[in-house]
């Protein structure tokens, strides 16, 4: 990374997926920068940041806490559940004494789920991009999980949404969040604009030399570069060294590590690189973080001695799988956050129950040749589809101009066409085109990858979509089903859960699984994959890593009462019968 310290801007985002190390790689980019005479500010949102635990320090959440052993560092959290309730609060309150109580229950609900959140980090964000007093005489400010592209589409839609959604109820929208932010718009814009100026700022896209990691990193480039930031940067984390080592887990790694980056997106490819090795265990305290940044042996980045992983007691995948089969038939969703291999998962239930004799439907909204080079060939009893986020979107879009924006003026089917282009829009087709497909697992299994989010279904269920007007338009007498109540009835509908035994995939499991309880979903269960821990390798540095895994598996066994296992296999999963041996491979 020695490039990138040497070039950096004075704006610097640290942005990936759950698990792929960004934390680390963003305070060691710190240290550096210090170590150099730099001042530098180091801003956290995570909500469970360990920055404190990394620098043996209290840090607070509204002024930068220095750290003493690092001359011209200072370190500061924004709380991001905390901004939220105080967004939310600064929105409702005024109306506290104005509207009816289940008007005010309806904001509540619309500015409960995920929108917010994102939205009131960067209210948050803005006071330290535009040159607030916190940033004054920094030269680096250095922002650990950065905004995501979604919100920074929201930003750019128009100002009139306070008195558009006041008068339009064209179904589920993401726009209700912003409502509170007209007046605050000339300042957002100038944020918008700061991350685009590539003078000052610069995003580093953190990765894993896996493939699923590396087409993650591309679709966020992509998306990047559509909003107008072009100065990207590529950090390749967890590159396992070559050692020479005997173990058959090691070469299968490194194996798959190769083959990985050899494929790696040509979005990406042709940004500027590095590759950092992979660590024996978590990194903590300032010496950890500045031997990131000087080159070591292969030899020097091992533990010293083989540390054996203890057995980890917990069922594999295919108990599951029993359970579900029970019923005869039903829908699986897979859910998880980018990275942790729920597409891998979702093809693996549903091979193993069309092997066993069922009718199983998968459908995804991956791109279709990467599905199908998971199951790899004709599986009696298998389809397999594709739902096709870009059809589906503009379906949607065509079908509410076309009934909800039919009695409105010009100025209003613009508006209502320009709030049709929200990120949410998306969310909300694919949850439609599902709808479709859920009512055949009244007569088959259906396994379904890719779902949609806890914000989603907490958009349909509280905003007056689909759901409510069902409900509400309903004869005296007359009942009726829809796809939210199946959803939300555990005998029609299994939510899976997918993370990886790490520290931030736990976290945003744990954060989808509130998200859900928020829609009337109970999960019911959970699955670790690619436990390095419940495969017991006997490389010293993979040993290590299986050992640092141990506490993340049990803090999922005490918060969960249904999970299964996967150990890191050597083989890709690929095919009918790796599926279906990754099934029972922690047996």
């Amino acid at each position: 990374m020695m490039p990138f310290i040497e070039q950096a801007t004075r704006m610097l985002f640290f942005t990936g997926k759950g698990g792929v190390g960004k934390t680390s790689l963003a305070c060691a980019f710190a240290v550096g920068l210090a170590d150099r005479g730099k001042r530098v500010l180091l801003v956290s949102t995570d909500p469970a940041s360990n920055l404190g635990q990394v620098f043996g320090i209290e840090v607070g959440d509204h002024a930068p806490a220095e750290v003493k052993d690092v001359p011209g560092l200072f370190v500061l959290n924004i709380n991001p559940e905390a901004a939220a309730q105080e967004y939310r609060d600064r929105i409702i309150g005024p109306m506290r004494d104005v509207l009816p109580s289940d008007a005010l229950k309806g904001m509540e609900e619309q500015l409960s789920g995920a929108c917010t959140t994102e939205i009131a980090a960067f209210d948050e964000f803005t006071e330290l991009l535009t040159g607030g007093e916190v940033t004054a005489g920094f030269d680096h400010v250095i922002f650990d999980t950065a905004p995501t592209g979604h919100t920074l589409r929201l930003l750019q839609l128009p100002s009139a949404w306070s008195s558009f959604l006041e008068n339009n109820e064209s179904g589920a929208s993401c726009l209700g969040p912003l409502s509170g932010l007209e007046k605050q718009r000339q300042r957002y814009a100038q944020a918008v604009a700061e991350l685009a100026n590539g003078q000052h700022t610069a995003f580093v896209l953190v990765t894993r030399p896996q493939r699923g990691s590396l087409i993650e990193a591309a679709r966020t480039s992509g998306e990047l570069a559509a909003l107008g930031i072009s100065n990207q940067q590529l950090i390749v984390n967890g590159v396992l060294p070559d050692t020479g080592s005997l173990d058959p887990m090691a070469q299968g790694w490194l194996a798959r590590q190769r083959a990985a980056l050899a494929q790696i997106p040509e979005s990406v490819a042709r940004l500027p690189t590095s590759e950092v090795p992979l660590q024996p265990r978590n990194l903590v305290g300032i010496a950890a973080l500045r031997g990131l940044l000087v080159p070591v042996s292969a030899q020097d980045a091992a533990p010293s001695h083989e540390l054996a992983a203890a057995r980890v007691g917990l069922p594999p995948l295919s108990r599951l799988i029993d359970e579900v089969e029970a019923d005869g038939h039903g829908l699986v969703m897979v859910l998880g956050k980018g990275g942790v291999g729920k597409t891998t998962i979702a093809a693996a239930v549903a091979v193993d129950l069309a092997t066993r004799g069922h009718a199983v439907h998968l459908t995804t909204t991956d791109p279709a040749a990467h599905l199908s080079m998971t199951v790899e060939a004709n599986v009696p009893g298998l389809e397999v589809s594709r739902i096709d986020p870009h059809v589906e979107s503009e379906r949607y879009r065509q079908y509410v101009l076309e009934t909800k924006g039919k009695d409105l003026d010009e100025a209003g089917k613009a508006l209502l066409a320009e709030d049709l282009r929200s990120p949410c829009t998306e969310e909300i087709a694919i949850f439609q085109a599902f709808s479709r497909v859920m009512r055949e697992s009244r007569a088959k299994f259906v396994v379904v990858d890719t779902a949609p989010t806890g914000h989603t279904l907490l958009l349909l269920d509280a905003t007056g979509a689909y759901h409510r007007d069902v409900v509400r338009n309903l004869a005296p007498g007359v009942h009726v089903r829809t796809p939210m109540m199946q959803l939300q009835d555990p005998k029609q509908t299994k939510m899976l859960i997918v993370t990886l035994p790490e520290t931030t995939p736990v976290l945003e499991a744990e954060g989808l699984q509130t998200d859900l309880r928020r829609a009337g979903i109970e999960p019911w269960a959970w699955v670790i994959n690619s436990s390095l821990a419940a495969a017991e390798p006997t490389d010293p540095l993979l040993a290590a890593r299986a050992d640092a895994e141990l506490p993340h598996i049990e803090r999922v066994q005490r918060a969960v009462t249904r999970v299964a296992i996967v150990p890191w296999l050597i083989e890709e999963p690929v095919g009918r019968d790796r599926l279906l041996a990754m099934t029972r491979a922690s047996e």
